[in-house]
């Protein structure tokens, strides 16, 4: 049977077949596409934003820190404004502002962070490394290279093997234990490979009835209460019971045979270390997806719900707002004009595609009649790098050979993947270098700080990150070939510089490889060499990484490799 991606549904399909440009187009005008210049003597930040085609009567700005959790009094601005200038502001520090906009029965939402030179993070915090016992010996290699990579980034890393047989409340104690050893620097958990699945609560959150839903939000609530009133092993919340403490991300390609392939995918073994061979290539800036965005958009405006304004608002803020393309998805729409295919030719940093679907398909936006559809397989094919889906089944993610799992079974590209529309998500803070965590649990997190006009299942069980939630979205390759040498008292290092453009290098020591590694530079060394005179006693390992004024649609901070 084919299903349509949400109720009422059906009145926006013929819609889109009745007109030569689909209605979808204009859901943009649910959010404020803002991007942001800075300068920092004296300090000062525009915003600038697209105006709308329809009458707007007003704009209100308002500021708070990024990690605030309340806005500041608004400043009101006439609805022909397209921008707003702060003077209030200090160089080497970041500000977040919701720019709210009044039409004509519609109200529109843009969200930015913005810095300011803002500095650079040396330490991320610990993250918690969960993985499948099974994959442990085949990928060893492979997982050490990771602990590596985010030992490198700033992650002191403390890892976990468990059975992908153990039950979920066990595997969740083994967290909190690691949690509590460190509470106040504990903040992302990753999942890597087929980690238990916990289902909870009973939703309907695509119209096609209530059921339970993956819940990985269960692994990042180190203090709610998760009740299993009778004992069927799926929990009673259909909410979070309280706010999520830790970033939650999983890859897990179990049950991704290609069953409806022409070719059938890769084994799970082999696609997890695709997976961690092209998270290691992206992290050192070996593969450069382009600073771009493309909305493939076959939903509309859905009563003010307008799922792809996720895209359109976060997208502005990330790669900016001149650098967001539309893909065609009226019914008549050339095959090389939708979607998948752009997609498929093209590669793109950002992507958000939404229509009716099914586990395995997303119709509107494909090739496949006779529904326009993106079938998982095409994705292999597929050249995004960070996804935002919405269909109806795509959200539970468990299922066999769900799409949204197969977006990271690329060969090069296909990172992350999450279900952005109910509720919207919002990710906007790594546009000053924040993780795809940090953005996960803030949407999981939402009671409404962040909005869209139509902002359904908030706080839902089901709001979840597919892919390493370390992940940046920014990529700076680092110093190559680090030498050391020893002697009268003192280490002295040294290495080949980074092949990009670079502010200089901060040098770090640690004790362990997992970490943590404290910096030893006040300020970036600019040539490509380090004394270390007072070496500490045992074991010590030392970082260089490549220091960049990253600058963009988000302001300006300064970014390590």
């Amino acid at each position: 049977m084919r299903h349509l991606a949400f109720r009422g549904c059906v009145v926006v399909l013929a819609l889109l077949s009745a007109r030569a440009l689909p209605a979808a187009e204009m859901t943009w005008t649910f959010s404020v596409r803002i991007s942001a210049t800075v300068q920092t003597e004296p300090a000062r930040i525009e915003l600038q934003w697209l105006g709308d085609p329809f009458p707007i009567s007003g704009y209100t700005v308002q500021r708070k820190d990024p990690a605030g959790g309340t806005w500041g009094e608004g400043v009101a601005l006439p609805g022909h404004a397209t921008g707003y200038v702060d003077e209030q502001v200090a160089a080497g520090r970041s500000y977040e502002y919701q720019v709210t906009k009044y039409g004509a029965g519609y109200t529109g939402y843009g969200y930015i962070a913005v810095g300011i030179n803002a500095p650079p993070v040396d330490d991320r915090g610990r993250v918690i490394l969960v993985v499948d016992k099974t994959i442990g010996a085949p990928l060893a290699a492979e997982l050490a290279r990771l602990q590596r990579d985010l030992a490198g980034d700033g992650w002191t890393v403390a890892r976990v093997d468990v059975s992908r047989e153990a039950r979920p409340p066990a595997v969740r104690e083994r967290i909190q234990a690691e949690y509590r050893l460190d509470p106040e620097r504990t903040r992302a958990v990753f999942l890597l490979g087929h980690i238990p699945v916990v289902r909870s609560g009973n939703l309907n959150v695509d119209g096609h009835g209530a059921r339970p839903m993956p819940a990985d939000v269960f692994y990042g609530d180190m203090d709610g209460d998760w009740t299993d009133a009778n004992g069927d092993g799926i929990y009673d919340q259909s909410t979070i019971p309280s706010d999520i403490e830790l970033q939650v991300g999983r890859v897990d390609f179990a049950q991704l045979p290609g069953a409806n392939s022409p070719v059938p995918y890769p084994g799970e073994l082999d696609l997890l270390r695709r997976y961690l061979d092209k998270n290691h290539a992206f992290r050192h800036a070996l593969t450069r997806p382009k600073s771009r965005a493309l909305i493939g958009d076959a939903m509309g405006d859905a009563g003010g719900q307008a799922y792809a304004a996720s895209g359109y608002r976060n997208f502005a803020a990330l790669v900016g707002y001149d650098r967001i393309e539309t893909a065609n998805s009226a019914t008549d729409a050339p095959a090389a004009e939708r979607w998948i295919s752009r997609i498929s030719a093209e590669d793109y940093l950002w992507t958000w595609a939404g229509g009716a679907g099914s586990n395995t398909t997303i119709g509107g936006v494909g090739t496949h009649p006779p529904y326009a559809d993106v079938r998982a397989s095409d994705l292999l094919s597929a050249k995004g790098t960070f996804y935002l889906l919405l269909g109806s089944w795509l959200g539970d993610w468990a299922q066999s050979d769900n799409i949204m799992r197969t977006a990271l079974a690329a060969p090069e590209f296909g990172l992350a993947a999450s279900w952005s529309g109910r509720p919207h998500l919002f990710y906007h803070h790594m546009g000053i270098g924040e993780t795809l965590g940090y953005g996960i649990r803030l949407s999981q997190n939402n009671r409404e700080l962040y909005q869209n006009q139509v902002q359904r299942q908030l706080r839902g069980v089901h709001i979840a990150l597919l892919g390493d939630p370390t992940l940046r979205q920014h990529q700076l390759a680092p110093p190559r070939e680090v030498s050391l040498q020893a002697g009268n008292g003192s280490v002295v290092l040294a290495w080949k510089p980074s092949v990009d453009p670079v502010h200089g290098y901060h040098v770090y020591r640690g004790a362990g490889a997992a970490g943590p590694f404290a910096r030893l530079t006040a300020e970036p060394v600019t040539d490509s060499r380090f004394v270390d005179t007072q070496p500490r006693s045992g074991d010590t390992l030392y970082q260089v990484r490549a220091v960049s004024l990253q600058t963009g649609p988000s302001g300006s901070y300064f970014h390590t490799s």
